[in-house]
């Protein structure tokens, strides 16, 4: 069966989009550690990011720091952070989250809550950044 993200990727699942060419995603995760908190992935599924052919792992990582650009231009804040753990989702995944300090980066923490309105907001003006780049 095929992961959630690769029914997201398919149409199946409705996600908040923020970029997009032939080979990668990445969109809002909904739930975020901070506003902005972003995933990137393959669009080809696989579940372990070292197990990635090396031309998409660099393609992956030169994708997410262009969203990365584009999720620090959109939201304030002082870094973008990056997580890669995959233990939740067999599907390679790079976690954006924009930092006010280190300790933003604590996935044991409350998760943001957000309204479809501001997912909606948010996304957008990471879109809009990234288009720009």
């Amino acid at each position: 069966m095929a992961s959630v993200f690769t029914r997201i990727v398919n149409g199946e699942i409705p996600s908040y989009k923020v970029a997009e060419d032939e080979n990668y995603y990445a969109f809002l995760d909904i739930n975020p550690l901070a506003t902005g908190h972003t995933l990137v992935i393959p669009k080809r599924e696989e579940d372990y990011i070292f197990d990635l052919e090396a031309q998409e792992f660099t393609g992956l990582w030169a994708f997410a720091r262009k969203v990365a650009k584009a999720v620090g231009a959109a939201v304030p804040c002082k870094r973008v952070g990056v997580a890669v753990l995959g233990m939740e989702v067999p599907h390679a995944h790079i976690h954006l989250v924009p930092l006010q300090s280190e300790a933003d980066l604590d996935f044991r923490k409350e998760k943001v809550q957000l309204t479809s309105e501001e997912f909606v907001e948010v996304a957008q003006k990471i879109s809009d950044a990234f288009k720009s780049l």
